[in-house]
């Protein structure tokens, strides 16, 4: 069974591909690829309030470009109880929103977890939750095939730690294993991901065809 995710992005797609391997012991085989082509197709808006409906939008809308295929979309993120859910639905985009800038040699992911360690120097260890989510949304010719979801709970640190992972990893730390997400072996990181655990749910539910 193929299934075609609409991202580009490196550490997504191996944590789809690590999850996909070991799904269903005896259940047939699974290939997740990137969609084909994808940076020819303009993006759709992600507008919407909940990674719901985002997840569903996309993977609607990226079906439709390729009749037949079954492509999957996800939207996911960090939600800081602290912030009230923040960044959430914005996680990528959360410097940008908010207008926060560092030095000009500075990554899209260094600004965001500068802002969030900004945001969060007054709170207090035990007030530092948080969880990352994914939501994934299965779509063929534009009809949603299945939707699952996984979250991964820790704490928010800092300074960041750890040069592994990609986003706010650096600063998700795991008590129960005393490493951030950036600290961890890539097998173990890959293990507890999110999305892989949103995939494995999606996975369980599905049927070839």
């Amino acid at each position: 069974m193929r299934l075609y995710v609409a991202t580009t992005n490196p550490g997504k797609l191996l944590d789809f591909e690590h999850a996909a391997k070991g799904h269903l012991p005896g259940s047939p085989r699974v290939n997740i690829e990137p969609l084909p082509g994808l940076s020819d197709i303009p993006a759709p808006p992600e507008d919407g309030a909940t990674f719901t409906a985002n997840a569903v939008s996309k993977a609607i809308y990226y079906s439709l470009k390729k009749p037949g295929w079954r492509v999957m979309a996800d939207d996911s993120g960090l939600e800081v109880d602290a912030l009230k859910g923040q960044p959430g639905v914005r996680s990528a985009r959360f410097a940008d929103d908010m207008g926060f800038e560092l030095d000009s040699g500075a990554t899209l992911d260094e600004r965001n977890n500068a802002l969030l360690i900004s945001l969060m120097a007054r709170e207090l260890f035990g007030q530092r939750t948080a969880r990352y989510r994914c939501v994934l949304a299965l779509a063929r010719d534009g009809g949603i095939l299945a939707i699952a979801e996984g979250t991964l709970e820790g704490r928010i640190t800092a300074p960041p730690r750890g040069k592994g992972g990609f986003g706010y990893d650096p600063l998700f730390y795991l008590p129960e294993l005393d490493q951030t997400m950036a600290e961890l072996y890539p097998t173990t990181r890959l293990g507890l991901s999110h999305r892989g655990r949103a995939l494995k749910k999606l996975l369980e539910g599905l049927r070839p065809g």
